[in-house]
């Protein structure tokens, strides 16, 4: 029998994509091109495609939690990564959850499908920013999901919507995708490790899972001791390779190509 080193254990609780292209695919992927094995636990069924979220259905908290349970007692827990939920009741039992395991919580802050559908109302919303953000290593918005998790308008700028946000969580990375601009800026705030910026070439297209990809990335570099800013900075990298990489299976978005072959 060949014996490798161990691999960390990435808590993963999101929704269940059946296109393949984001949620708990996404993170699975991601973490087996990095080395890590992925915890999925579902937070919420959906029926999509790549184009669009037609119907979302929530999954039973307690359900969650004791699958959560049964894991934590069985093997370590290194990171946790969060995205969708689906309902305020899912986010609650979510807090109580990371409030349980001592490991780095990075969320992605699923608010909306990329075809337009909202993922979150504003009772999950509150829960998010008053329950889950101040508990968190990492939140991973872009804009718009900046710009409503800050509670400003439309028109509020980045370093705007920055300094709102590091009054409830200690750092955020900002993507830039939603700019209109030539290059890709991606900006990380924290409160203790300064900020900083990385710039990539805007690829043509329109993507789904990236944002997914991106979460579980960074995570699963954390998991494997590597510090904040050098994981984001990685992660970005990974990510941009995947969607340089990705392909076009449906009619809609295209999506990630997290394993490539020579990886498989």
């Amino acid at each position: 029998m060949n014996h490798y080193p161990h691999r960390p254990g990435v808590l993963c609780l999101s929704g269940h994509d059946p296109s393949g292209g984001a949620g708990i695919q996404a993170d699975i992927e991601t973490l087996a091109a990095l080395n890590c094995h992925a915890l999925p636990v579902i937070t919420a069924l959906t029926c999509q495609d790549t184009h669009n979220v037609a119907a979302v259905l929530p999954q039973d908290p307690a359900w969650v939690a004791r699958c959560v349970a049964l894991l934590q007692a069985d093997q370590p827990i290194a990171t946790i990564k969060l995205g969708m939920l689906g309902s305020a009741a899912m986010a609650l039992q979510v807090a109580e959850i990371a409030q349980g395991i001592n490991a780095p919580l990075i969320i992605d802050p699923v608010l909306r499908a990329g075809g337009g559908t909202p993922l979150a109302d504003s009772e999950l919303l509150s829960v998010l920013r008053e329950q889950l953000l101040p508990r968190a290593t990492l939140i991973t918005p872009n804009l718009p999901e900046a710009q409503k998790l800050a509670g400003l308008d439309e028109q509020a700028s980045v370093q705007a919507c920055a300094e709102q946000l590091l009054k409830l969580t200690p750092a955020v990375l900002i993507t830039g995708a939603h700019d209109d601009t030539v290059n890709v800026t991606n900006r990380l705030f924290t409160r203790h490790d300064g900020n900083h910026s990385w710039d990539c070439a805007r690829l043509p297209g329109s993507y789904h899972g990236s944002g997914c990809t991106l979460a579980a990335s960074v995570a699963g570099l954390i998991a494997q001791g590597i510090s904040l800013p050098s994981a984001c900075q990685q992660a970005l990298d990974y990510t941009w390779q995947c969607l340089l990489n990705a392909d076009q299976p449906g009619s809609g978005q295209w999506l990630p190509r997290r394993i490539r072959p020579e990886q498989a």
